[in-house]
């Protein structure tokens, strides 16, 4: 279990009151397809994603980073619960899709970098630092059952 101060909590809770799930979910996919494009391999039932033009358009992309968003929030209302909140995501990517876990991390990566360019100055040092364990926490969660 992750133990959160007051401080942290209110700091993951202050990124995500700046979220746009519709805007950032897809910006994050996209960057993270288009920044490590061995992760579009998990992608081919998504049609064209031949080109950076092609993956910025690509509707199920953004949709796919929409719903990756939605449950990446999740885990806002089970911050003590993070690992048993993720369990059937964990075993639905490693059995079924196979998607390789680091894949999950990259994807966060992207994400930060997408809202600290929405954020700007406002995301400060101690925000980020909450952030980046909230992420971590979740990213663990989900590579659980590859362990």
């Amino acid at each position: 279990m992750v133990e959160w101060t007051a401080a942290e909590r209110r700091h993951v809770e202050a990124v995500w009151s700046k979220i746009d799930i519709d805007v950032c979910g897809p910006l994050a996919l996209q960057r993270c397809l288009i920044v490590y494009p061995w992760t579009q391999r998990y992608f081919g039932s998504f049609g064209d994603l031949s080109t950076d033009a092609a993956i910025v358009g690509n509707p199920k992309v953004a949709a796919h980073g929409v719903v990756a968003l939605t449950g990446l929030r999740t885990a806002l209302d089970h911050m003590d619960e993070i690992k048993s909140t993720y369990a059937a995501l964990s075993v639905l990517h490693s059995e079924k899709l196979h998607v390789d876990p680091d894949n999950f991390r990259l994807l966060c990566e992207c994400l930060t970098i997408v809202v600290a360019g929405k954020m700007g100055k406002k995301m400060s040092p101690e925000m980020q630092a909450a952030w980046q364990k909230y992420l971590c926490a979740v990213v663990s969660a989900l590579g659980r059952q590859y362990h």
